[in-house]
């Protein structure tokens, strides 16, 4: 799998607004707290998608991508990589533009099977990437 380049990650980036993070977590010590935080205040609405919370960063997390019901452009993901095919068919299944999988998050079975059904980065800290493409 090849890595998008930068015009494709400021495309994306650039087009987003609303972004789901499956494993955000409520405590501001951890990476997706931290990460997703610069991501709000960049202006990204943020939809926390995690059963184990109530809410993070001051918005009502939910538990699954199903429950969400308006329309999400990056769906960010925290988990481990053996999670990233089924977060990948739920994304598709919401009709997500596009899945972006953390620094060490990859599955290269995943990116054949579903790349033609919806865009995928792999192995890139949205925050790392946010901050080369777009400032």
């Amino acid at each position: 799998m090849q890595q998008p380049n930068h015009e494709t990650l400021k495309r994306i980036l650039t087009n987003a607004k609303t972004i789901a993070v499956v494993g955000l977590s409520d405590k501001p010590n951890r990476t997706s707290y931290q990460v997703t935080k610069v991501m709000q205040n960049a202006g990204y609405k943020i939809i926390p998608v995690n059963p184990t919370i109530e809410e993070a960063l001051g918005e009502k997390a939910v538990a699954s991508l199903a429950d969400i019901s308006e329309h999400v452009d990056i769906v960010n993901v925290f988990r481990r990589s053996n999670f990233l095919e089924d977060i990948t068919k739920a994304a598709i299944e919401i009709d997500a533009d596009v899945v972006w999988a953390q620094m060490g998050v990859y599955d290269g079975d995943v990116f054949k099977r579903y790349q033609d059904q919806i865009e995928i980065v792999m192995d890139t800290c949205i925050k790392v990437a946010y901050y080369e493409v777009m400032r």
